[in-house]
């Protein structure tokens, strides 16, 4: 059996690997060979076998110290990041499944891109600049919301003169400090959970704030309050949509609280930008997105309940800035980044999309 100082040479020969091959995660997991994902597909690495529970449970313990292991035990499941000596870092996930120990590893570029480098449109930065409001990136796991949220706050750290704080589980991207003061705090190491990190936020002076995750009514509550007084609140969520989110906030209040939330929202919000992560002709990702921008027709839809023709809005107001999704889709088949088939998978409306690339 590999002793402590084999397993976790082979866990960062893992990681190392990960970062060499351009690959965005790793998966480990009894019985199953170490596994990578490129590109948006999961390929085993050549010439590792199977891992044992030995081997799990030995790698599970050279990289989470005595308090998280116990957590992990006591919870199980655990959220941290990893640092591989200053090359590259990831958000990690430990956790069980039918009783074995299992982990999930996503790469953290250490360069911030700008918009322009993720192939999303710089007018986006307009939603750096007012005071106060509220601004959400949506879309499914592994879609690159965080990328795109990193790259909003590294551009109001090179614009403005604010106190940014951010409240992460884990911390992902690290910010150095240019025109702004930026404080990072990372949930159980730095704060008990996110709705108590953002009610801090009002003792601490803060102008931008960014929430990794609303994840429960009390942090969204307090994102929205944090919003009304004079903080400019960056969040993500896994939703599908502009529609389907301001629908996932509002329906997570007990209904007696429900108009008032989407009163306070149809005031607040600022822009939903959901996006996919597509793969390219030649190789690598893109992303495809939906705008929105808030203005009175939205505010109006929001006040009154009537999400359902948000997309509406969307599709004519493009001159405005509003993209719909599968106008961003039908663009990138027009320019042959990607393949007709490829962009039906992530179509809510494949006839629609169709009639655009007419």
């Amino acid at each position: 059996m590999e002793n402590r100082s084999q397993l976790e040479a082979k866990f960062n020969n893992y990681l190392e690997l990960v970062a060499q091959q351009g690959a965005s995660d790793l998966h480990l997991s009894v019985g199953r060979p170490p596994i990578i994902r490129i590109d948006g597909k999961l390929y085993p690495i050549a010439g590792e076998g199977k891992l044992s529970e030995q081997a799990m449970i030995g790698i599970a313990t050279t990289i989470l110290n005595e308090e998280q292991f116990k957590r992990l035990e006591e919870e199980k499941q655990m959220d941290f990041s990893v640092d591989l000596a200053g090359k590259a870092r990831f958000r990690a996930n430990v956790f069980y499944q039918k009783g074995f120990i299992s982990a999930a590893f996503r790469m953290i570029p250490t360069k911030i891109k700008t918009l322009e480098e993720l192939g999303l449109p710089s007018f986006l930065y307009e939603l750096t600049k007012p005071s106060q409001g509220f601004v959400l990136i949506t879309g499914p796991c592994g879609h690159g919301k965080s990328t795109t949220l990193a790259a909003l706050m590294d551009n109001v750290n090179h614009t403005r003169q604010d106190h940014i704080i951010t409240i992460e589980d884990p911390i992902e991207y690290l910010f150095e400090p240019d025109m702004c003061i930026i404080d990072q705090r990372e949930v159980f190491q730095d704060a008990t959970s996110f709705h108590t990190a953002l009610r801090a936020v009002f003792r601490e002076d803060a102008d931008v704030v960014m929430v990794g995750e609303m994840r429960d009514i009390e942090t969204i509550s307090t994102a929205i309050t944090a919003a009304e007084t004079g903080h400019l609140i960056f969040a993500t969520l896994h939703t599908n949509d502009a529609a389907q989110t301001i629908d996932r906030m509002v329906d997570v209040f007990p209904s007696h609280q429900q108009n008032q939330i989407r009163m306070q929202l149809a005031q607040t919000l600022l822009g939903i930008v959901s996006q996919r992560l597509v793969n390219r002709v030649d190789g690598g990702r893109v992303p495809a997105i939906e705008i929105l921008y808030n203005n009175n027709a939205v505010s109006n839809l929001i006040r009154e309940g009537k999400t359902h023709q948000i997309d509406l809005v969307i599709q004519t107001s493009r001159e405005k800035g509003m993209i719909p999704l599968n106008q961003s889709l039908a663009d990138l088949v027009k320019r042959g980044i990607v393949s007709l088939e490829e962009a039906e998978v992530y179509s809510t409306n494949k006839d629609e999309l169709r009639i655009l690339l007419r």
